[in-house]
């Protein structure tokens, strides 16, 4: 795929038609917010969770099956957009999951009983799930090595914007019009500018060379690749883990916060600061990637969680834990998370250039089914205290630093690798 130097020095990608280009920041900022609609589609709703709970008689911590069913939906959804992309293209794809993201979350603003929003919002985390799948194979059409851990670390800084505000923002559509079916029809608003930025603005990305058919048996063997090969399987299993304990902590969030805390009000904000930690984490590692390497960098940063959430166990443990004992370990432990997801990821698809999309799928459907189940059962374990959150902290984090040397056969810190771009 030919390349020119635009004026401020980036990259631009040239799709089959010459007028289309995008530099380099763009996609970024194009990836993020895309990745986002799909945060957004689960932080924004977490202010409500009262609201909507009174709305149908849902007792207890069945009210969180509203963000779990979406994640767990979502992983599963991922297997499929991976085969088409390969095939058919990044774009075709890419729309049919914003048009889905788009209809059912309107689909969500009109629901009459619990049960009919459960399985809507099944459906839009399934069939959405392109929006989270085909970013990272978009960007490994493009480059590879640790560039494409820098890469996806900015994206993150953009991506993790909207968790820090969502809940915020979805506090003020409740207050603005005193209905949580309106954080909705928001998500829905957001999915139409982002179908209108992807019409207007992205290349095709897809090599013509690298077009796969659309076979079972070829599908299942990318895909099966794509979590078999001991360099990265171990990888892809880290991250689920350690996300899916912090999606624990989301599921909990706000009963967490609100009351075994006694600070609902302050909620928005103390969320907006564990997630504002992990966007300043990502940009850092933006900048410090490639020249330590993703291994020194990650690696460095899984032993630093470890003794984090060792700190969170202890304390959690204790009769007097209070909210300023939790909520600053929590950034803490969400501050290194960016400097291990994003690495974690790149060094997973870095064998996969040729089957980007199969891979991002197959891989996206192992870490977020994985770490939605794990997140569902750490929230549903809520019991008035940060103990289950800080347990499934400890125990992710010592389980993936050994998955981790299963994949480098027992040896870290590995040097940087080489960017591998056409």
């Amino acid at each position: 795929m030919r390349r020119e130097v635009l004026a401020s020095g980036e990259q631009p990608v040239i799709a089959a038609a010459p007028k289309r280009r995008i530099g380099e920041r763009e996609l970024i900022w194009m990836m993020a917010l895309l990745m986002a609609c799909n945060a957004f589609g689960i932080d924004a709703i977490l202010p409500a969770l009262d609201s909507l709970a009174n709305s149908f008689a849902v007792a207890g911590n069945d009210r969180q099956f509203v963000v779990g069913i979406y994640l767990l939906a979502g992983g599963i959804g991922t297997l499929i957009p991976g085969a088409f992309a390969d095939r058919y293209g990044r774009r075709p794809v890419l729309f049919v999951a914003l048009g889905c993201y788009i209809a059912l979350s309107l689909a969500c603003a009109a629901v009459t009983s619990f049960d009919q929003l459960l399985f809507l919002r099944a459906l839009q985390g399934f069939f959405a799930a392109g929006i989270i799948a085909l970013p990272p194979a978009i960007i490994r059409d493009r480059v590879g090595g640790d560039r494409m851990a820098r890469l996806m670390s900015l994206i993150f800084v953009i991506f993790l914007l909207v968790p820090a505000v969502a809940p915020s923002i979805g506090q003020g559509v409740l207050l603005l019009f005193g209905d949580w079916r309106w954080i909705f029809v928001s998500m829905a608003v957001l999915g139409a500018l982002m179908t209108t930025w992807v019409y207007f603005r992205l290349p095709e990305t897809l090599h013509e060379e690298d077009r796969q058919d659309i076979e079972i048996s070829h599908i299942a063997s990318n895909m099966l690749s794509a979590v078999s090969l001991r360099a990265t399987i171990g990888y892809t299993l880290a991250s689920s883990l350690v996300f899916g304990a912090l999606f624990g902590f989301i599921n909990s969030s706000q009963q967490l916060i609100g009351e075994a805390f006694g600070a609902g009000e302050m909620f928005p904000l103390l969320f907006a600061i564990c997630a504002g930690c992990m966007a300043i984490a990502n940009w850092t590692n933006s900048r410090i990637v490639e020249r330590f390497g993703a291994r020194r960098v990650s690696h460095t940063a899984l032993f630093l969680f470890i003794g984090v959430a060792g700190l969170q166990y202890y304390f959690a443990h204790q009769p007097d834990e209070d909210l300023w004992t939790f909520v600053p370990l929590m950034a803490a432990n969400m501050s290194l998370l960016g400097f291990i997801g994003a690495n974690f990821g790149s060094i997973a698809m870095q064998p996969f250039k040729h089957i980007a999309g199969a891979a991002s799928s197959a891989q996206s459907f192992l870490r977020m089914t994985t770490g939605a189940l794990l997140g569902a059962t750490v929230g549903y374990a809520y019991d008035g205290s940060a103990r289950p959150l800080a347990t499934a902290l400890l125990l992710a984090a010592l389980t993936s630093l050994a998955f981790v040397l299963y994949s480098e056969r027992g040896k870290l810190f590995g040097p940087p690798e080489p960017d591998d771009e056409d």
